[in-house]
């Protein structure tokens, strides 16, 4: 009976070391972001630009990617953080996860999950997103931007060591 006692012991010591470890991820009002749903305004340069919604390639219209509105006014789709390794209440600085938007239904039938598509033979652009089926090899992470701003960037991590930050989708054709 005492050994059961203290393994749970030791195991709730380590559980919560590790968590406390993990720092979060903060709002622009310095809050924590916690499970749920958040409207992501990415870093541009220039005026103008707001927030993540679904849009067209070249003239396509399946499949939808997600791109960056071109208002300010329009603050997009909020897109939710989950399904992190150590599950806890918060979305953990650089910690592998999934990242959801409440896409409304198009003809294309697109599921709301995040994914990296393969980059087409020939074409360097920023990686981009696309909501599209649940990918099964990389996660997302959520890494610090040390600079004078304090803001994050979302990097995809198709494997462990190598992530590649999400660039800003524009259309260019």
């Amino acid at each position: 009976m005492n050994h059961r006692f203290y393994f749970l012991l030791a195991l709730t010591a380590a559980l919560a070391a590790t968590v406390n470890a993990l720092k979060p991820v903060l709002d622009t009002d310095g809050d924590i972001i916690f499970d749920g749903s958040y409207y992501v305004l990415p870093r541009i340069s220039g005026p103008g630009g707001g927030g993540l919604s679904l849009t067209s390639r070249g003239g396509n219209w399946c499949p939808l990617y997600i791109g960056q509105e071109y208002s300010e006014v329009n603050r997009g789709i909020p897109i939710k953080f989950s399904n992190w390794m150590i599950q806890v209440a918060f979305a953990p600085e650089s910690t592998s996860l999934n990242i959801q938007m409440d896409v409304p239904t198009t003809i294309c039938g697109q599921s709301t999950y995040w994914y990296v598509p393969p980059p087409k033979a020939g074409v360097i652009d920023p990686l981009f997103i696309a909501a599209g089926p649940k990918r099964s090899s990389g996660l997302f992470h959520i890494k610090k931007i040390n600079d004078a701003l304090g803001g994050y960037k979302i990097v995809f991590c198709p494997n462990d060591s190598d992530c590649s930050d999400i660039g800003i989708f524009v259309d260019r054709h």
